[in-house]
């Protein structure tokens, strides 16, 4: 009696135990649904230890949180009417009033920078020192604020009339619950009154509220695509089977499948991401495939000699251990990236690689067990098998294999140069906010920020003087004005804020609020306005923002607009070549840092890290053929049709210009990991018939195709709609690799049915010998029984 005898044995002598087992792990990880918490910052891609992360850390020591901006946007002239003035500067005391936030800058907070020449010192008057009551007041306001105030431009205004407040939150909540909480529940709405009662259309952005309504769409849009893989999958396994009842079983084992993947998920405790939100509907579309071989096989069995009991324990001896052997590899694709070094992708690869094994398991037990308490299928059930145009699709693919190879290879290598060709036409793209939803009115908001202000995108550049009080040095405010006059040629970016805006406004405030000496004091002005400065504590909050407590680091603050890798990486060679001239560095240390920075340079880290999990797959799927065939050429020939649609992938990506990003980067290590559960299935039946033909190659090969072909035509065609369900995404990305992974399972069907077949047959007289076969000791499945008929 075989191990998998013994199995079938155990699972159909103690199903009650071994449901009420399943009903009892369901149950338990239900309950750990409760602490699946959404992601409240941006997926970091790098390892901490990274130099990267490194200076982004310093930076947060030294200054705090740098995206905890929020900012409301108005271009609208009526606004500078007498009502809606007054309703706008209302609306942003009402913000500062809250508990979330730590400061609001807008109109009604301008303070102006005055001279007090009797005392020697700088001190602050308030713009607005009462309510505005008449058009003239607001008249009077708008010329000070437009020709009078150049630090506040592109801060609280610009030059085109947009105005704009912004609402510093606390740092302590900006990665928690309560932001998304506060964004929601408060802000959202007033905003939304403050529209209804002035008819004004405010503008809302900031990382802050771009990850809370990001954080939002991804969780409505797993559930969509929970709901939408179910439904899909659903439809097409019935109109294989034309079975309710294998329809409602296969649904059954998914559903609980989903249900354990989001438990799991809880359990331990990692946040929803775009990555993990793919987690549950992926698990149904690779769960239906174990399905589909299990019910199909048990039809089989039923059709052939009508024994339930018979049929069951083969289902499970016959298939329980190809089927083990494709979820392995499948899970072992996914259990790479449990070896890199992104956390992101390390955990998304535990997850993934847990979940399928669980869902073959759940397979394994619920289908055969729910099948000993029912009636055998009727006939109608079973007419599938003999179905007129599944068999022509078999005898074609039969009839190509045998008398067409030429064509099939000429076919393959003209596909090769054409991918190679589009390969090289590949780009790398990581961006923020690239791939959020283009019709959403938040994508709207930072398109128009991007226009009217520069971006949204925080990007800093820390200085370190290497001395106290450093910064405040003239020599170093001018080496910094000239990386500031650097970053003002660059479109991308936004005009840069720092400690030099502050002391051209104090040169202004010193020659009586005259705009034009907004600019750097000379040396012999040095002395004299900065013990005006000296003297002042007016500006100490204000130069906070900008400068250390032991006056040894400032920081340049930009915003960025959506650019890519590509574009990010011109803008810092400028930027480096300006900071290596003016910052020598033996006297300063100089690092760009900032989320968006952050996020760029893991794209190009997340590239190396597929580059390390694919070829650990790849390694992976050689030692097992190499331990199930013992031949060098039968590793080259099952790699080959499975490397084949990868290259077509790239090559598609490089001709419809879809670029290597977070969000597309998985469709290589996804579609790798599934395609090969076709040539495993394919290979096990292609021996167990070499077996069984006296290790005679061409029959069977022809015999291993017209068996697994159904079935193989099945779950690609499961698989290809499955996938097709996430191009209904808002998400650039998931819309992309739901088409790219659809795509390509598609093309490694075909290629496993036509390709594999030819190259067996081409190379027969060097694979799968009778000494080959006597030298191996591993049996993926049983030797036919000579008693079926």
């Amino acid at each position: 009696m075989t191990f998998w005898t013994k199995i079938a044995g155990f699972i159909l002598r103690n199903r009650y135990l071994v449901l009420a087992v399943i009903i009892g792990i369901t149950a338990y990880l239900v309950s750990q649904t409760n602490n699946i918490r959404f992601s409240y910052s941006e997926a970091n891609l790098l390892p901490e230890n990274h130099q990267v992360n490194i200076e982004y850390n310093k930076f947060l020591e030294i200054f705090g949180e740098e995206g905890n901006l929020i900012i409301l946007g108005l271009k609208d002239s009526t606004v500078f009417e007498v009502k809606k003035f007054n309703a706008w500067n209302e609306l942003a005391k009402k913000l500062d009033n809250t508990p979330q936030v730590a400061f609001t800058v807008s109109i009604t907070d301008i303070k102006k920078l005055e001279a007090d020449r009797k005392n020697r010192k700088f001190v602050v008057n308030p713009l607005l020192e009462k309510t505005p009551s008449t058009q003239e007041d607001i008249e009077s306001i708008k010329k000070q604020l437009f020709e009078e105030l150049p630090f506040y431009q592109n801060i609280l205004f610009n030059e085109e009339g947009t105005i704009q407040t912004a609402i510093y939150l606390k740092k302590d909540i900006v990665n928690t619950p309560e932001r998304a909480d506060f964004i929601n529940n408060y802000l959202i709405p007033e905003v939304k009154k403050f529209q209804k009662d002035n008819q004004l259309d405010v503008r809302i952005s900031g990382m802050p509220y771009i990850r809370t309504l990001n954080s939002q769409n991804i969780a409505d849009e797993m559930l969509l695509f929970v709901a939408g893989a179910l439904l899909i999958t659903a439809i097409i396994f019935f109109f294989f089977f034309r079975s309710f009842r294998a329809t409602f079983i296969t649904m059954l084992v998914v559903g609980i499948g989903v249900t354990w993947a989001f438990g799991f998920i809880g359990l331990l405790g990692y946040e929803l991401t775009v990555l993990t939100a793919l987690i549950p509907p992926l698990i149904i579309v690779i769960g239906v495939p174990n399905a589909v071989f299990l019910i199909n096989k048990y039809q089989q069995e039923v059709k052939k000699h009508g024994n339930q009991a018979k049929s069951l324990q083969r289902v499970i001896s016959k298939i329980g251990n190809a089927t083990l052997m494709t979820n392995i590899t499948t899970a072992s694709g996914f259990a790479t990236f449990v070896f890199v070094k992104s956390q992101l992708l390390r955990e998304f690869g535990i997850l993934a690689s847990i979940n399928i094994i669980s869902i073959f398991i759940l397979a394994l037990l619920i289908i055969p067990i729910l099948y000993s308490f029912m009636p055998l299928p009727q006939k109608k059930h079973l007419n599938h098998l003999e179905k007129k145009w599944m068999e022509n699709v078999v005898n074609w693919m039969e009839r190509t294999v045998r008398h067409h190879r030429i064509t099939i290879y000429i076919t393959t290598v003209v596909i090769i140069i054409l991918s190679m060709a589009g390969l090289s036409l590949i780009r790398v793209s990581g961006s923020l906010i690239e791939d959020m939803p283009k019709g959403k009115q938040f994508y709207k908001d930072i398109k128009f920020f991007e226009t009217e202000f520069g971006g949204i995108m925080p990007l800093e550049i820390l200085i370190d003087t290497k001395r106290d009080k450093g910064v405040m040095k003239l020599s170093t405010l001018k080496k910094m004005e000239k990386l500031n006059e650097t970053i003002e040629t660059f479109p991308e970016l936004s005009k840069p804020i720092s400690v030099n805006n502050l002391v051209k406004y104090s040169k202004q405030a010193y020659y009586k609020g005259n705009p034009k000496y907004y600019q750097l004091p000379t040396s012999q002005e040095q002395s004299y306005i900065f013990a005006y400065t000296k003297n002042s504590d007016s500006n100490a909050g204000m130069l906070k923002n900008f400068v250390d407590s032991t006056g040894r680091y400032a920081r340049i603050t930009t915003f960025m607009k959506d650019v890519g890798t590509d574009k990010m990486d011109i803008i810092q060679e400028r930027l480096n070549a300006v900071i290596k001239k003016q910052f020598p560095d033996e006297k300063f240390e100089v690092s760009m840092t900032g989320k968006a920075l952050v996020f760029l340079k893991g794209t190009n880290y997340l590239i190396k890290n597929l580059v390390i999990s694919l070829s650990l797959a790849i390694l992976l799927i050689s030692i097992f053929m190499a331990w199930m065939f013992r031949s060098l050429e039968m590793i080259l020939i099952s790699l080959i049709p499975n490397m084949l649609p990868l290259l077509m992938t790239a090559g598609l990506m490089g001709f419809f210009d879809i670029p290597i990003k977070p969000s597309t980067i998985l469709v290589f290590s996804i579609a790798f990991g599934i395609s090969v559960d076709d040539t495993i299935h394919f290979l096990a039946k292609y021996r167990q018939e070499l077996l069984a033909n006296n290790w005679r190659i061409k029959p069977a090969v022809y015999s291993a195709l017209k068996e697994t072909g159904v079935s193989m035509f099945y779950t690609s065609i499961v698989l290809f709609f499955g996938f097709l369900v996430f191009t209904v995404s808002s998400f650039g990305g998931t819309i992309a690799l739901g088409g790219l992974v659809s795509v390509t399972l598609l093309l490694a069907m075909v290629s496993n049915l036509l390709l594999l077949p030819s190259l067996l047959l081409s190379f027969e007289k060097k694979i799968a010998n009778k000494k080959v076969l006597k030298e191996t000791n591993f049996k993926i499945l049983p030797p036919k029984e000579k008693s079926e008929k």
